[in-house]
């Protein structure tokens, strides 16, 4: 009877997540009870990451611009039905508090600006404002749908998290739809180390 229930509770917390989170954690052999809290609302959120850390750190969050260019891509990029040779920005920043200058979360973004409307590729392009600020001001509707997450060596990134170089990082990968197609493709990523202290 004890291993029945135990079965009932291992079913229902699976239940819990989202479908395409939880195949994405299954194929990365991530366990999510071994996650505290917060590490695990960051790899699941469906809302805007960069309010949820200035709830978490109590302090406003910039974009820190490490590279943002216009290029053309050089192979198919099928979770974005894009061909070769499509326009697309590629976006890499730093999520940071204004006040501390501690670093939050590293994303890489790829967008495909002929899908958006003007105004925004235009702040998107000239302004510091996050990404999911920017979604809220132009009053964008979107869907997120996660396609990755996992756990790699931070490497190159270490200095920037103050943390070593063997340590690791969790990340996730989700595409963003807006009018039923994808415009954009983003990657975030933190050492495992951060956000420890909030347990659940």
């Amino acid at each position: 009877m004890q291993v029945k229930n135990a079965e009932t509770e291992v079913e229902s917390n699976s239940n819990l997540m989202r479908e395409d989170l939880d195949k994405s954690l299954k194929r990365s052999h991530i366990e999510p009870s071994s996650l505290s809290t917060f590490q695990r609302i960051l790899l699941t959120t469906d809302g805007t990451v960069t309010e949820i850390l200035e709830a978490y750190s109590l302090e406003n969050i910039n974009v820190v611009k490490l590279s943002e260019e216009l290029v053309s891509t050089i192979t198919e990029i099928p979770v974005l039905n894009l061909s070769k040779g499509t326009k697309v920005i590629e976006r890499k920043i730093f999520l940071q508090g204004k006040i501390s200058r501690k670093n939050y979360l590293y994303a890489e973004s790829i967008i495909v600006p002929e899908r958006l409307d003007e105004k925004f590729q235009d702040a998107l392009l000239k302004s510091e404002t996050p990404i999911g600020k920017l979604w809220l001001q132009y009053r964008v509707e979107t869907f997120k749908e996660i396609v990755d997450t996992g756990k790699e060596s931070i490497g190159k990134l270490a200095d920037y998290f103050l943390v070593e170089k063997e340590d690791k990082m969790l990340f996730r990968t989700y595409r963003v739809f807006n009018n039923r197609q994808p415009v954009m493709m983003i990657t975030e990523k933190f050492p495992e180390k951060l956000f420890l202290n909030f347990v659940g």
